[in-house]
């Protein structure tokens, strides 16, 4: 394996999740954002051990603090006070590990995950990400637009995220039975090309069973650009509703750290350069994960 073919780069795991499990509070729909505010410490210990398991980029924990969800289940005016704090962990996280890690800012979909059907029209979209680009510029390395399953949301999250001149990539949510398309039924590589086009230095998959990631490796690779993958550990997302709690889902009970590790890493063998966890993946999954592409002879990549 020569050094130019060896290099990843190992994202964090999921936080919704992660947090849930520490924290004794009721779930909500706002949950890792009223965890923000009312429990910190909780997402600065998180983001802390996935950098001890060996993560290399964080990602801040404002998923659910669009303007959209802020609307519909919160406060509006919370936007701000929300952004600020969850940079504000994410820099002590990196801080107090004492370690050189890259803070990627959170560009979610701006409803609900999965849902492609209620996605506002572009014009909205781009204004909503502009916002959300705004607040984080400036305490952030990169962009991910994540668990995009509609190309016009993509597109214009690539499109506010690339104004800034920062790192931008791109990470759809793909069928779980179909790797092949978004779970809007739109072909994975033509958006690809798209978000490509519109600025993306990047290509995930993410929130899709790992399965269906496996699938979507084969696609991203024809692209032309760094690509990876960051699974979900359900068993499945069809009945989370906009607006609901994860609690409706369930965890998949075949999917401990090693196995998971040993998914990620096939993606690896398959080309992929960027790799992680989401919903249900934890810092020991990705300590396992680093452990194995260690022994494989793969060089941690910041």
């Amino acid at each position: 394996m020569s050094s130019e073919h060896n290099k990843v780069v190992v994202l964090d795991g999921g936080m919704g999740q992660e947090l849930r499990r520490r924290s004794s509070r009721p779930a909500s729909p706002l949950w890792s954002a009223q965890v923000m505010l009312d429990e910190p410490e909780l997402v600065v210990a998180a983001h802390r051990d996935y950098i001890e398991a060996g993560a290399q980029v964080i990602t801040v924990n404002t998923y659910s603090a669009t303007p959209q969800r802020l609307a519909r289940d919160g406060e509006p005016g919370l936007f701000e006070p929300l952004h600020t704090a969850a940079l504000d962990a994410a820099h002590r996280a990196c801080e107090e590990s004492g370690k050189d890690v890259r803070i990627a800012g959170c560009l979610p979909p701006l409803m609900a995950s999965y849902r492609h059907e209620i996605v506002p029209d572009e014009q909205t979209c781009l204004q909503s990400y502009r916002q959300i680009v705004a607040a984080q510029a400036e305490g952030v390395d990169l962009f991910i637009c994540e668990t995009m399953s509609l190309t016009r949301e993509a597109r214009a999250a690539t499109k506010a995220a690339a104004e800034k001149n920062l790192p931008v990539w791109v990470s759809f949510t793909v069928d779980d039975g179909d790797g092949t398309r978004l779970r809007s039924g739109e072909s994975l590589a033509e958006a690809a090309e798209q978000v490509v086009a519109a600025g993306a230095e990047g290509l995930l998959v993410n929130c899709s069973v790992p399965e269906a990631v496996t699938t979507a490796m084969d696609v991203l690779a024809k692209i032309g650009v760094p690509y990876g993958g960051y699974a979900n550990a359900f068993t499945s997302v069809d009945a989370l509703e906009p607006g609901g709690t994860v609690d409706v889902l369930e965890a998949r009970k075949d999917l401990d750290p090693a196995a998971y590790a040993e998914h990620a890493l096939g993606w690896v063998r398959q080309g992929a350069t960027i790799v992680g966890g989401c919903c249900e993946v934890g810092p020991a999954h990705i300590k396992a994960l680093v452990e194995k592409l260690t022994a494989e002879g793969y060089v941690l990549n910041r």
